[in-house]
């Protein structure tokens, strides 16, 4: 399936979740944030995929929600946001482009991008509150959104993914070890995106465990995915700089497995996402498709 199949596809779903954006940012970013706000919009708007938010949709959907559930799909777009703003800045990956345009701390400066990065974490628990609570979630339901947001965005999930990935620059690390980073680092807020979508949608706890697979599994197939385009895609198909992972000596799995091996431990992973929802019976076509496409996208 090509990127414009799957953009016709989940049209629907990626304008519900532009537009739950958009009313989140008119009702937040106040006149008094100056510059910040106008850097948190910059980095929201962007021409971004929106997997997460879509796979959350797909997850509630699946899990038999029938609300509109895009502003949670907009928490989960705005931590995705922040992670890039932060990941970008000098102190990080040091990158001038992402989304075919320039990184935010180069239009508005390191100081104020670094602030618009943490105002985001907490839009982002605000969006969670906001979307959880419009579809009439019990209280205790949407406090355990808003935990599986924050426990992915943290120490344990993406923040610490980061520090892990900056301790390994330059040296060789085995496939436990690159795994360990990714799956905290990418994997755990795509995993979270899929549990919140099945939280909203009414899902039971073993159904949640078979979501928390499904996108464990298939947040490591994105990264590996990433990693192979690092090397074999040009900068203006990635929209940001090709062969970042090379320019800081990262281990990366087409260096460890070569990129048929990498393709193929990406394919083994969404296979065992699939078998996850397959097994008890909520694997959607849409969420088949889409599985798919994480390791056969062009950028």
């Amino acid at each position: 399936m090509s990127a414009t199949d799957v953009a016709a596809d989940f049209a629907t779903d990626r304008a519900a979740v532009a537009g739950a954006l958009e009313t989140l940012m008119a009702r937040h970013l106040r006149p008094e944030l100056g510059a910040v706000a106008h850097a948190i919009r910059y980095s929201l708007e962007g021409e971004g995929k929106r997997l997460r938010a879509i796979l959350l949709l797909m997850a509630y959907r699946a899990a038999g929600g029938r609300g509109d559930a895009s502003l949670l799909g907009a928490a989960v777009e705005v931590v995705h946001a922040y992670s890039l703003v932060h990941d970008d800045l000098p102190c990080m990956d040091d990158d001038d482009m992402r989304r075919g345009r320039q990184t935010v701390h180069r239009v508005y400066g390191v100081e104020v991008a670094t602030a618009a990065g943490m105002a985001m974490v907490p839009l982002a628990a605000v969006a969670a509150v906001e979307g959880a609570s419009a579809l009439g979630l019990p209280e205790a339901t949407q406090g355990e959104v808003v935990r599986v947001l924050m426990r992915a965005s943290g120490a344990g999930g993406m923040i610490g993914g980061q520090l892990l990935d900056l301790e390994g620059e330059g040296l060789s690390l085995d496939l436990a070890a690159l795994e360990r980073i990714h799956r905290c680092k990418t994997g755990a807020l795509i995993e979270a995106s899929t549990r919140i979508g099945a939280l909203a949608g009414g899902a039971s706890n073993a159904l949640l465990d078979a979501f928390g697979t499904y996108g464990a599994s298939l947040g490591l197939a994105f990264q590996i995915a990433d990693d192979v385009l690092d090397v074999t895609a040009t900068t203006d198909q990635l929209g940001k700089t090709a062969g970042k992972d090379v320019q800081f000596r990262k281990s990366t799995y087409p260096a460890l497995l070569g990129v048929d091996g990498a393709r193929a431990r990406a394919g083994a992973l969404v296979q065992e996402a699939c078998r996850a929802l397959e097994a008890s019976g909520v694997l959607t076509p849409e969420l088949e498709r889409l599985a798919r496409f994480v390791v056969e996208r062009p950028s």
